[in-house]
């Protein structure tokens, strides 16, 4: 994800142009390969097995490798053998642009520097978002440190990297009272904790995500999209409201609902983060303990 990240950063610096930046990603992805797909490759799971732990992986919050594990597909020393052949994401963007004489090694450490400064994060949070380590790196961009803010938002942005688009990129959430867009997915929940979750973004930028999240192509018109984008929000929800259950906690989920036409969503405790993903931006919403109203 950091990849994508500090490519938009080079981006809006000026210090690369869409089109190298372009081709550095076009060779990253020449080195880096789903875990699922080495494994098929390298003879150690059978299609329909890499595809089960994919299935899997909408319903569980946990790694490809762990869940092949479990199902005895994978032992843990085939996982990390498989890792290794897994190249480091942001490493290899980096070395593409060097590679490509985009930038220098210095420009690009300078760059970087630059990007650290400019976010205020220590060392150690540089070190997860170059790992990738997710639970680490997504509160890094959180305006909240309240832990079902945290939560919601790990879940949801995991999510997307694992089911829709692993070039997925999020920036700094921020908190509103009023947000709107041409069209709304969303879910409420009550028990224990009660919160609302929203996607909120254009047409055609929804349709783009879902058609990668369906892995479908019939998807074309509003209500499709739409459709898919209320799976995933009630797939997101599943999963922190199975967290929940785990602790003791009851969390009673409402049928996901959308609005095809303008809509608007107005609380007093909106938080919300960008997610740049299929070429495109939407709106990522939780308000958690607060009442919000849906025109």
């Amino acid at each position: 994800m950091f990849d994508r990240i500090f490519g938009r950063y080079l981006l809006e610096k000026g210090k690369l142009s869409d089109a190298q930046l372009a081709q550095a990603y076009q060779v990253q992805e020449s080195k880096r390969a789903k875990l699922g797909v080495i494994a098929v490759t390298e003879k150690l799971m059978t299609v329909a097995q890499a595809e089960e732990i994919n299935a899997l992986q909408a319903m569980m919050d946990k790694r490809f490798g762990d869940l092949a594990v479990e199902r005895g597909y994978l032992s843990n020393i085939q996982v990390g053998r498989l890792l290794s052949l897994q190249e480091d994401e942001f490493l290899t963007f980096t070395s593409a642009i060097v590679e490509r004489g985009f930038m220098s090694l210095e420009e690009l450490n300078n760059s970087i520097n630059e990007y650290q400064k400019e976010m205020n994060f220590d060392d150690s949070a540089m070190e997860s978002l170059k790992r990738g380590d997710l639970n680490q790196m997504i509160p890094l961009f959180l305006d909240t440190t309240d832990e079902e803010y945290v939560a919601l938002f790990t879940y949801g942005i995991k999510n997307f990297y694992r089911l829709v688009d692993t070039h997925v990129a999020i920036g700094r959430s921020y908190t509103t009272k009023d947000i709107s867009d041409e069209c709304l997915s969303y879910q409420t929940f009550s028990g224990d904790v009660k919160a609302t979750i929203a996607l909120l973004g254009n047409d055609a930028d929804l349709q783009r995500i879902a058609k990668s999240y369906t892995k479908e192509e019939f998807i074309e018109t509003r209500e499709d999209a739409l459709d898919a984008m209320c799976e995933l929000i009630n797939c997101i929800d599943g999963l922190y409201a199975t967290d929940k259950s785990k602790k003791g906690q009851s969390i009673e989920l409402d049928p996901p609902l959308f609005q095809t036409k303008f809509a608007r969503l107005l609380g007093e405790d909106l938080h919300v983060i960008p997610i740049r993903s299929c070429d495109g931006e939407i709106y990522f919403v939780v308000s958690v303990n607060s009442d919000v109203t849906v025109k």
